[in-house]
């Protein structure tokens, strides 16, 4: 039993940086949020602008641009999700592996590549939507 009781306490130790992760990774999701949500809010403006009979040009390529945009956020998002999904299941891992004395390590550490794989993705996304916003507002 005292033997049980040092492999849980040692797994939370070990959780604390994946806790820590993810933290982390809801903070990014927020802030992905806010810029879907300015492209959103921004779609509408454009949106009631052409329903008035302003159907400009510019406004119809921006409304592209704005596609574009909020189609890599949300698929930013979805990565990250996946992410913090994947860290849950280390965390998960870790404690099921101690509760039951099974040997998960190489499941863990599975989950955790595909964690940080997917964060990679979502990063690159995130970077690929700011570029094309950047480069938008110097037209």
């Amino acid at each position: 039993m005292e033997s049980h009781l040092t492999d849980i306490t040692h797994v939370i130790q070990l959780s604390v940086a994946p806790v820590f992760l993810l933290t982390a990774i809801s903070t990014l999701i927020g802030a992905m949020n806010a810029r879907l949500g300015r492209i959103v809010d921004r779609r509408r403006v454009l949106g009631e602008r052409n329903n008035r009979g302003n159907k400009a040009t510019e406004d119809l390529e921006e409304l592209q641009q704005l596609a574009r945009r909020r189609h890599l956020i949300y698929l930013a998002i979805l990565f990250a999700v996946i992410a913090a999904l994947a860290v849950c299941l280390v965390v998960g891992g870790a404690f099921l592996g101690a509760l039951m004395a099974f040997d998960l390590a190489r499941l863990v550490a599975a989950f955790f590549i595909f964690a940080m794989t997917s964060m990679i993705a979502a990063l690159s996304l995130l970077l690929r939507e700011i570029y094309l916003a950047v480069s938008e507002g110097s037209r």
